[in-house]
């Protein structure tokens, strides 16, 4: 491999297109070093901060109450932005995040309404609701906006008529449905 060193790369007469590489090229640009177009600076965009949560072991919801999902253990947390004593994700960084969740409840009783519930800084921002079958998974989905001091949080409700545990397992993806918490910032939005 040879190094060629230059300040300033021109076309040799006029005016046009300069090719760097051909098809099938991958051109690097080194960690740390920027590109710079016509005075705006390029960064490489990435789908980060991202987390993946899950919880190590079952957990209680009570009757018709509005119960905080806590996801003790992580998978993934690429710039240490979730909080497993607090079960927080604090993304840190403005911008639309993809966030979302899965569980089941341990219970073959069917029940007409389970619900997520993500907050946003303490408070429901978005709710969704589900008909629980056989202990079947749940799964929920969002895309928000997250301004640099916001946190997320995750909730959930049950209308069985007792309690009933959410699936917690002591390893991540163990032999079942698996509770967890996951999300990442969205690019180019």
């Amino acid at each position: 491999m040879s190094t060629l060193k230059v300040d300033t790369i021109l076309k040799r007469t006029g005016t046009g297109t300069i090719t760097v590489g051909q098809s099938g090229d991958t051109i690097t640009i080194p960690s740390g070093a920027t590109l710079s177009v016509a005075g705006s600076t390029i960064t490489a965009a990435s789908n980060t901060p991202a987390f993946l949560a899950y919880k190590t072991s079952n957990q209680t919801v009570s009757n018709t109450t509005f119960t905080k999902v806590t996801f003790d253990a992580e998978q993934l947390d690429s710039d240490s932005k979730y909080d497993t004593s607090n079960s927080r994700f604090t993304p840190t960084e403005s911008g639309y995040y993809f966030i979302g969740a899965i569980w089941r409840y341990d219970t073959g009783t069917d029940f007409s309404s389970g619900r997520f519930v993500l907050y946003k800084n303490g408070s429901s921002v978005i709710q969704s609701s589900i008909v629980n079958q056989n202990a079947n998974g749940m799964t929920f989905s969002a895309i928000i906006y997250s301004d640099a001091d916001d946190y997320f949080e995750m909730y959930a409700r049950q209308d069985s008529g007792g309690d009933v545990a959410i699936n917690g397992n002591a390893t991540y993806l163990g032999s079942s449905t698996q509770a967890q918490f996951f999300g990442y910032k969205l690019i180019g939005v």
